[in-house]
C-alpha cells in the first residue's frame, strides 16, 4: 500500500553524532581509520554500511563524497563532481542489480532543514525490503515548465510536485549520460545557493529515481515544510509566472 511509514528506531537515532547544528562536534566521515563495513572505495570516495541504522526492514548505505569536511557539488571542480555522480551511480546499480530489494532509493541531505544530521558531503543508498517508493511516486511529479532540453538531457520545474514549492528535475536517458546529469546539478546547485531567494536558501536534498529506462534526479530546496502537507498531504506549487521566471534564471546559470 502507497505512504505506509517506514518504522524508526529511537534508540539507534540517539546515539548518532551531529555536526550541523554543533559545528565542532565529532565527524565519522573525517576519521576514516575507524570506518568500518566499507563496500567499496575509490579514492577518497567510500561507500559503507551505515553504522547508524535508524529505519526497520532495510539496509542502509552510506557514500562519503570527499575528504574534504566542507565539500560538496557547489565546491568542487568539475571533474571531481562528475567522480562523485559516476561511483554513486554505481553503487545503487549495484544494489539494485542484486534484486534483494523491492526498491533502492538514493538521496543527499544538504543543509540544517534538509533532514541530515553531518555536515561532511555524503549520498545515502538505502535498500527496502519491501516497500516500492514507485507506488508514491510517478513520472507525473518530474514534468512540468521546460527549462532545457536536448538529446541527453532535459530539465523541467513540476507542476505536479511531491511537496513543493519548487521542485527542479533533471531526467537523462541512460547511465552513460551522468556526466550531464551532474554538470546539471551542479549549476543549479550554485544558484540555488547564491541567486535563488536572494541567496536565503540554506539547505536542499537530492533524489534519485530509474522509472523505466530514465533516470532522474529530483533537486528540492528546503524550507520549513508547509502545514498543508504536514497535515493534509496537500503540495503546493509557484503560481506560473514565478515558475517561468525561475526557469529563465536557471537557464542563464547553465549557459555561464
Amino acid at each position: 500500500m502507497a505512504n505506509q511509514p517506514l518504522v524508526f528506531d529511537f534508540n539507534t537515532a540517539q546515539r548518532k553524532p551531529e555536526n550541523i547544528k554543533h559545528p565542532d562536534g565529532y565527524c565519522p566521515f573525517c576519521d576514516v581509520d575507524h570506518l568500518e563495513n566499507i563496500l567499496a572505495q575509490e579514492d577518497d570516495r567510500i561507500w559503507l554500511v551505515n553504522k547508524f541504522r535508524t529505519l526497520e526492514d532495510t539496509l542502509q548505505t552510506v557514500l562519503i563524497e570527499s575528504s574534504d569536511h566542507n565539500g560538496g557539488p557547489s565546491t568542487y571542480s568539475t571533474e571531481q563532481n562528475r567522480q562523485v555522480f559516476e561511483f554513486a551511480f554505481r553503487c545503487w546499480h549495484q544494489m539494485i542489480a542484486s534484486n534483494k530489494y523491492a526498491s533502492v532509493v538514493m538521496y543527499k541531505n544538504f543543509g540544517p532543514l534538509s533532514g541530515g544530521s553531518l555536515r561532511h558531503p555524503h549520498f545515502q543508498i538505502v535498500g527496502l525490503n519491501h516497500y516500492d517508493v514507485y507506488q508514491n511516486v510517478g513520472v507525473r511529479n518530474f514534468t512540468g515548465v521546460e527549462v532545457s532540453k536536448n538529446d541527453d538531457r532535459q530539465i523541467t520545474l513540476s507542476t505536479d510536485p511531491i511537496i513543493g514549492f519548487v521542485e527542479i528535475n533533471i531526467a537523462i536517458n541512460n547511465e552513460k549520460k551522468i556526466d550531464n546529469l551532474a554538470d546539471a546539478v551542479q549549476a543549479i546547485i550554485k544558484y540555488l545557493l547564491k541567486d535563488y531567494m536572494h541567496g536565503s536558501m540554506t539547505s536542499y536534498n537530492l533524489f534519485f529515481y530509474k522509472i523505466y529506462s530514465r533516470f532522474y534526479c529530483k533537486i528540492v530546496p528546503r524550507y520549513a515544510t508547509s502545514p498543508y502537507y504536514v497535515g493534509y498531504k496537500i503540495a503546493q506549487v509557484q503560481n506560473m509566472p514565478r515558475l517561468e521566471e525561475i526557469a529563465a534564471e536557471i537557464r542563464k546559470q547553465l549557459s555561464l
